[in-house]
Parts: C-alpha cells; structure tokens; sequence
C-alpha cells in the first residue's frame, strides 16, 4: 500500500473514532501518533464490525460477511475498503491474534440475538467479548503482552461496558433490550419483562444501576496497576480513557442515577480537567497488579499472551540481517570461533 492510500485509509479510521466516541477520541490524542492511527484503526474495525450486525434485517448473515473479511485480513488479502486495510496493517504489524476480533464478533453476535444475562457473571462473559477485546487489543498494540498487564486492560474494558450499560438502560430499553441482570432486578421487585414494555425509573432500578457502577469502580481500581506497568508513552492515554468514563457514572450519580429520562454526559471543561490530570498524576503500580485475571476474560489475556512465545521462537527478518553482519565482520577480521 502507498502512503497515500495509507494516510487515506487513517483518515478514514479517525473521522468514524471522532464521530462515534468522544471519550475515546479525546483519550486517543495522548498516545504516540504511529499508535494512535492503529488505535483509531482498531476503533474503526470494531465500530463498522457492530453497525453491520446490529443495523441488519439478517444478523446472521452480516456475521459470516464479516467472519469472511476478517478470513480476508488474516490471510493478508484484506478487501478493498479503507478500514479493512487500515485494520489489517495493524494485524500485520502487531502480530494480533485472531482469536482477539472473533471473540468481538461473537458480542455482537449476542447483541443481535438479543440476550439476556442472568447474572453477574453472564453479563461479564458478555462485555468480555465486546470491551475486554478492545483492552487485550490494545495492549497488544502497545507492544506489552505480559499476563499480569493484560488481565488489567481487560479488567479496564470490563469495566466500561458495565458503565456503558449503566448509563444506556432507557436507551437500550427503547430498542427493545435489557442489558442489567435479571437476578439483581428479580431481587428489586422489577419484573424485566413487564419493565421492558414500559420502562419507568424509580428507587428500585437506581439500586440496580448503583450496584453495576460499584462493580465497575472495583474494576477501573484493579486496572490502574496494569496502566502503570504500560510503556511510559502511552500511559497518559490509558488513564485518561480510565478517568473518562469513569466519570460518567459520577455524572450518572449526580443526575439521581436515572438512566431512562435522560443521558449522562460529562460536561466537556470536566473532561479537559480529568485528560490534564491523566497528563500530570502518573499511576503508581499496586499489588493489585496480580491478581487473577476474571474468569471470563482468561481465554483473551492466554490467547495475546501464546502469541507473544510464538513470536519469540520465529526469527525476525532483523535478526537474520544481524546474524550475516556479524558473520561478515568476522570473516574479515579473521577470528576464530
């Protein structure tokens, strides 16, 4: 690809990251420009991969379509589209296990089939597969595939899909889906399906939504140990997405926790406060750092972390290069080995 197409292809991938989450598009400007074009790559990937299942007659069909473009990318034949190309550079040149982007695909999948979690630990498996992707990726991205760091950064993606679904519930309801789980609503007094036909908040479902937000704060805490250990440049990025939106279910506490009248927004002079501390206030690493990681994300951080061995025991291009040059100086200085 020419650099051209290539900063086409960027340009692309930025306008749908900027147009589609602020958050992330803010926390995005602090990391390096070479990784902040495969972040918006990545973003791009996914936010195409969702609007083409979940804006289709035929969820399945849109599945195996994007099964086979992903087939496409891996096999380094991506399809002439710009995100496509811009996402399979990013495969090529981080070495992106495959299993990473499925794991998203089948999220999403889960949203079209329009599932219901019973409990904790089902809405868990869930936003594993369609945020704990996206923190095993870029940490991937980033060049750290270390166990320990890469529970963390699914712990942080965890944690923004529980605020995702805290703030959404009216949103979500409206469309006709009900992301909370049904035991923590059973346990309310909250029928989900009659709620779901004419959603209403009251002191009940804020106890619902309190509870999902005090799950994601232990979440967003254990993470910041894992932020701390990330190569110094993109640490500010990944804090400042940590403080982003986690703010939101402050926000989202400040408005009574109603989530079905109204939308949680943080204000944008509050996002420029938390972005300069995420600047200023470097994380500190705690022991939190290794703890297990969920039991629902340990097949994302096991498959990142294969890749790195297999990536150790294949020569690289510059390894051979070097070899030959060493080989080269000592046959004209005429050592002896």
């Amino acid at each position: 690809m020419d650099i051209e197409q290539s900063g086409q292809d960027a340009a692309t991938c930025e306008a749908l990251m900027r147009g589609g989450s602020r958050s992330f598009f803010a926390a995005s400007r602090a990391l390096p420009r070479d990784l902040r074009e495969a972040a918006g790559a990545l973003y791009a990937w996914c936010r195409v991969a969702d609007d083409a299942i979940d804006g289709s007659a035929r969820p399945r069909q849109a599945l195996e379509d994007l099964t086979r473009r992903l087939d496409a990318i891996y096999a380094g034949q991506a399809i002439n589209d710009p995100v496509d190309r811009a996402f399979a550079g990013v495969v090529e040149r981080h070495q992106l296990p495959r299993a990473l982007p499925e794991a998203l695909l089948e999220g999403f999948a889960w949203d079209a089939e329009g599932r219901r979690y019973a409990d904790l630990d089902a809405l868990s498996a869930y936003a594993a597969r369609v945020a704990g992707t996206v923190g095993a990726m870029m940490t991937v991205i980033m060049g750290c595939r270390a166990e320990p760091v890469l529970a963390r950064a699914c712990d942080l993606g965890v944690a923004m899909q529980y605020t995702n679904i805290a703030r959404d519930v009216g949103e979500d309801a409206r469309a006709g889906r009900l992301y909370l789980p049904v035991a923590w609503l059973n346990e309310a007094g909250i029928d989900p399906d009659a709620w779901l036909r004419a959603p209403v908040f009251d002191a009940r479902l804020a106890g619902v939504v309190q509870r999902l937000l005090a799950e994601a704060d232990l979440l967003y805490d254990r993470s910041s140990a894992g932020i701390g250990r990330l190569p110094r440049g993109c640490q500010p990025s990944i804090h400042a997405a940590r403080l982003l939106y986690s703010e939101i279910g402050r926000e989202l506490e400040r408005k009574g926790l109603d989530s079905v009248g109204q939308r949680a927004i943080v204000p944008r002079a509050r996002k420029a406060w938390l972005l300069a501390r995420a600047l200023v206030a470097p994380l500190l690493p705690t022991a939190e750092l290794r703890a297990p990681p969920l039991e629902t994300t340990r097949f994302l951080v096991e498959a990142a972390a294969r890749a790195e061995a297999r990536i150790a025991a294949e020569p690289t291009l510059d390894w051979v290069l070097e070899l030959f040059e060493r080989l080269e100086r000592r046959d004209r200085s005429g050592a002896v080995t």
